[in-house]
C-alpha cells in the first residue's frame, strides 16, 4: 500500500485541551503535507482548519460532546448546528455509553439520531464513537444496530481519551453487524503502518489516529506534497 493510498484513510485527530493555537496550527499543516482525509479537531479549531484547508485535499472534522458522551441530545443536536455552520465536513459524536451499558437502545437510537437529522440535511456524515473499550461485544454489535437504525455513516470504537483503543476482536464485531450498512472506523492506538495496515485489511474504511502517527503511518509525505512542518507533539 502506497503512502497515497493509506494516507486518504486517515482523520489525522488533533485533540489534546492542552494545545497551544501555534501546536494546532503546525498539527493541521502537518495533515494537509501528508493529503490525510481529515484533520478532526476540537471544536474551537474548525474555523482556523477550514481556512487552512481550503483549496487542499484535505477536509475537516471535528468531535461532538467529546469526550464522555453523556450531554443531552438536544445539546448534542445543537453543537452539530454550530458546527455545520462553521464549515465542518465530517462529524465524530460520542454516543452515551452508560446508556448502552444500561441497555437503553431506543435512548441510544434517539441520542444519535438528534444529530443525524441535523446533519444529513447539510451533507455532512456521522461518525459514532462506542468507546468500545468499556462495552461488551454483544453490546459494541447492538449499537452498531442502533447507529444503522438511526441513520449515521460510520461506527468508530474509541475517543482515544478512555480506557484502550481499538482491538482487532472489536473491530470484528463492529464489522459483523455492520454488514455493509454502515462504515467502520477504528480509532485510539494506531500508531504504525503495520496496525494501520491491519485494520483496513479486515474491511475497515476510515482510521482515526492522533496526529503524531501519522509520519510513522505513512512513511514519507504525499507525491508532490511539501515536507511536513516542524511542531506538535
Amino acid at each position: 500500500m502506497t503512502v497515497q493510498d493509506i494516507n486518504r484513510y486517515l482523520d489525522h485527530a488533533i485533540l489534546k485541551p492542552d494545545m497551544t493555537r501555534q501546536e494546532v496550527i503546525d498539527a493541521i499543516q502537518l495533515g494537509i503535507d501528508y493529503k490525510v482525509r481529515t484533520v478532526c479537531v476540537r471544536p474551537c479549531d474548525i474555523e482556523l482548519a477550514v481556512a487552512m484547508c481550503k483549496g487542499t485535499e484535505t477536509e475537516v472534522s471535528c468531535t461532538l460532546a467529546f469526550p464522555h458522551g453523556c450531554t443531552m441530545s438536544a445539546v448534542k443536536a445543537d453543537e452539530a448546528r454550530h458546527y455545520i455552520a462553521a464549515g465542518v465536513h465530517e462529524i465524530d459524536m460520542v454516543a452515551n455509553y452508560g446508556f448502552i451499558r444500561s441497555g437503553l437502545w431506543d435512548e441510544v437510537t434517539a441520542d444519535i439520531r438528534a444529530v443525524v437529522e441535523v446533519a444529513k440535511p447539510a451533507g455532512v456524515p456521522v461518525k459514532v464513537i462506542f468507546e468500545t473499550a468499556w462495552l461488551t461485544l454483544d453490546e459494541i454489535k447492538r449499537t452498531v444496530q442502533c447507529a444503522i437504525d438511526a441513520g449515521a455513516d460510520f461506527v468508530k470504537t474509541s475517543t482515544g481519551f478512555n480506557g484502550e483503543g481499538a482491538t482487532v476482536e472489536q473491530v470484528q464485531a463492529m464489522l459483523d453487524a455492520a454488514q455493509g450498512r454502515i462504515k467502520v472506523k477504528p480509532s485510539g492506538g494506531i500508531r504504525d503502518r503495520a496496525r494501520a495496515e491491519l485494520f483496513i485489511a479486515m474491511g475497515a474504511h476510515r482510521l482515526g489516529n492522533g496526529y503524531t502517527s501519522t509520519a510513522a503511518i505513512c512513511g514519507a509525505p504525499a507525491a508532490g506534497g511539501d515536507q511536513p512542518s516542524a511542531g506538535g507533539y
